[in-house]
């Protein structure tokens, strides 16, 4: 098969043994991509269901710009906030069920060690490579735990970063949740000048889900079009739910 765009060669280039043990030694990138998604389409969602519910309504423009700032501030705040505290305490579990293990391994160190035969056993060693593998496992208590974290626990050794994580969510929600606002913050900076704010809005936060799921998608490797659709179409339906709240509330008055 040709390979038109050189993948095969740039793949080959980082592969070199010096190559690969200098990646290895920097560790892992931490990524947060799931942060910024995250706060993206909640930040789309929740601002635009805030102007949907308020255009159902028929409430006054001004209303739309009031709730829509104090939503995009609060709402993006607890959201950073809350993403921060989950992953400190993610992060502080992991380090609680660290030291579990090192008190296991020093109070009953066979037991231990047969759990790690079992665990490499149901992979598929077996005999005097089995043993071998014990052996090296078990001969470092730091290899050892990580080992049990990762087999046992399912857990990642990273830690991921509270404040990058939160930081990641909060800028998200913010840039995102403006979108929303943007026509009728226009129309109070001069005078009025798009006829339908409301549609204008609809439409740019729509093309806003749709760009975030399309490029998430960039970075997961699946196909542009249909992460996006998939985006649109859940930011959509939060918002027609909204709006139609908006119209049977907005009888109330």
């Amino acid at each position: 098969m040709k390979d038109s765009y050189g993948w095969r060669e740039r793949y080959r280039a980082s592969h070199t043994p010096k190559k690969i043990a200098a990646r290895l030694a920097r560790g892992p990138t931490p990524s947060y991509l799931k942060d910024f998604v995250y706060g993206a389409i909640d930040g789309g969602v929740t601002t635009f269901a805030v102007v949907a519910g308020v255009a159902g309504a028929g409430l006054s423009p001004a209303i739309v710009i009031i709730l829509g700032f104090a939503n995009l501030l609060a709402d993006g705040f607890s959201m950073g906030v809350s993403n921060y505290l989950g992953t400190r305490a993610e992060n502080q579990y992991r380090a609680k069920m660290r030291r579990q293990e090192l008190e296991e391994i020093h109070a009953y160190p066979q037991g231990e060690e047969e759990e790690i035969r079992q665990i490499f056993a149901r992979k598929g060693f077996e005999g005097t490579l089995l043993d071998d593998v014990v052996a090296v496992i078990i001969s470092d208590r730091e290899r050892w735990v990580d080992t049990m974290l990762q087999e046992e626990h399912g857990m990642s050794l990273e830690d991921h970063e509270p404040v990058k994580g939160g930081l990641a969510t909060f800028t998200s929600f913010c840039l995102i949740g403006l979108i929303p606002l943007m026509p009728y913050l226009i129309n109070w900076v001069t005078n009025g000048t798009i006829a339908a704010p409301f549609l204008v809005s609809s439409i740019a936060t729509g093309l806003a889900f749709f760009v975030v799921g399309a490029l998430k998608a960039r970075f997961v490797d699946r196909f542009w079009l249909r992460s996006g659709v998939e985006t649109l179409g859940i930011g959509g339906a939060a918002a027609v739910l909204a709006y139609g709240a908006g119209v049977l509330l907005g009888g109330l008055g």
